[in-house]
């Protein structure tokens, strides 16, 4: 069976409603930033209402926004920072952009980072002296964990929250692919990821659930961190008159004509959350019975926005491997991709620390994501899953 017509992995549900605001973008001449951006503050206040904070800062990108809040929060030259390996790299990177280094955390069965093993770490292979972490093989300071909720899946943040305090860190979520993501249960009820740690980072690119093309925006609750970030994300202009600079800054601005797009796109979010959702359903009755193949949940606590669906292959029991079916299910015209490579296998990290991983070199055997855009059709469901059913045993 050969698939005439692609099925793209993940693409953006774009609306030619956005055309009236670009069109003011061109009108006006404010495509950039500047004072007459006004699609940014819109924008801004709207993602901060929806996630309900107070404020929200938007950056060209979630990277960037992951480096202003690394350096926000007093990373130096030298600090560690404890990530997970099983993410995509643009989530370490930043730390060393700031001059320190990544310590690399395993995942659990959600794919998000073990907390039983960070506080293994914590406790077994860190000393806390006069209020610091030091670790104990490298001698050098953890300040920040920056955690990942991976494919828009909650992560565990009661336990995280927990060791944050006990050992005086700061906690970065990265919630670039979990914005329309919040807890139903627990302390955290009714928070959206992101607005639970010490600041929280999204995502718009255009892969991801709503898009500015590129672009991202950073929330906190404290208003001062944010102040900061927009400052240096402005390159840092003590006297905007007089162009005076007493810090280096950053050129980090989100431009009104993506802006543009974001206030469309997030007021059709939840429309966009309940078609992932209920195509989720749909691969998962599709391939129920697919001896071989078993699709990963979500937390049954919260609201998952759905952003990626993942599928394990039990070469065993399916009949071939994740890697032949990567190649069969292309070769149609089906956009699949496999989980992306670890982190601390990447040359620039192969010299940094890993503790204890093993469940994350698994989903990286085994993982292969399927196509997830919000415009998905039944139809288009009905093909993948027809496809999985037939490359099997």
């Amino acid at each position: 069976m050969n698939n005439p017509t692609i099925i793209p992995l993940s693409v953006p549900n774009l609306s030619l409603d956005i055309l009236d605001n670009v069109k003011e973008t061109i009108e006006t001449g404010w495509v950039s930033t500047g004072a007459g951006a006004r699609f940014v503050k819109d924008f801004e206040e709207k993602i901060a209402k929806y996630v309900g904070v107070e404020r929200a800062v938007a950056t060209q990108s979630g990277t960037a926004g992951l480096h202003l809040a690394l350096r926000v929060l007093g990373v130096e030259e030298g600090d560690e920072i404890i990530v997970p390996t099983l993410t995509f790299i643009a989530a370490v990177n930043p730390v060393r952009y700031m001059g320190a280094e990544p310590v690399f955390m395993d995942c659990d069965d959600s794919l998000n980072m073990d907390m039983d093993k960070l506080e293994d770490f914590l406790e077994n292979q860190c000393n806390f002296i006069d209020g610091k972490v030091i670790n104990k093989l490298t001698k050098k300071q953890i300040k920040v964990i920056l955690a990942v909720h991976v494919f828009g899946n909650p992560l565990n943040m009661e336990k995280l929250i927990e060791l944050r305090d006990k050992y005086n860190l700061k906690v970065i979520e990265d919630a670039t692919e979990a914005l329309g993501s919040y807890y139903l249960e627990g302390k955290y009820a009714g928070r959206h990821c992101g607005t639970i740690g010490d600041i929280g980072v999204y995502s718009f690119n255009a892969n991801k659930i709503i898009t500015t093309g590129g672009g991202g925006m950073v929330v906190s609750n404290n208003l001062d961190f944010l102040e900061k970030v927009s400052f240096l994300g402005a390159q840092a202009k003590t006297n905007p008159l007089y162009f005076v600079h007493d810090e280096v800054g950053y050129n980090y601005r989100m431009t009104n004509i993506q802006a543009a797009f974001g206030t469309d796109q997030i007021d059709r979010l939840e429309s966009f959350i309940e078609t992932k959702v209920r195509n989720y359903e749909l691969y998962k009755e599709g391939i129920k019975n697919i001896e071989g193949l078993q699709l990963l949940g979500f937390r049954k606590d919260a609201r998952a926005n759905h952003w990626f669906y993942s599928i394990i292959v039990d070469k065993e029991r399916y009949g071939i491997d994740r890697d032949r079916l990567l190649k069969k299910l292309n070769d149609n015209n089906i956009q699949t991709r496999p989980l992306w490579g670890l982190i601390h296998k990447q040359k620039p990290y192969l010299d940094n620390q890993g503790y204890r991983l093993k469940r994350a070199e698994f989903y990286e055997k085994n993982l292969i994501n399927v196509p997830c855009s919000s415009n998905l059709s039944e139809e288009d469901i009905e093909v993948v899953t027809e496809l999985l059913r037939r490359f099997g045993k």
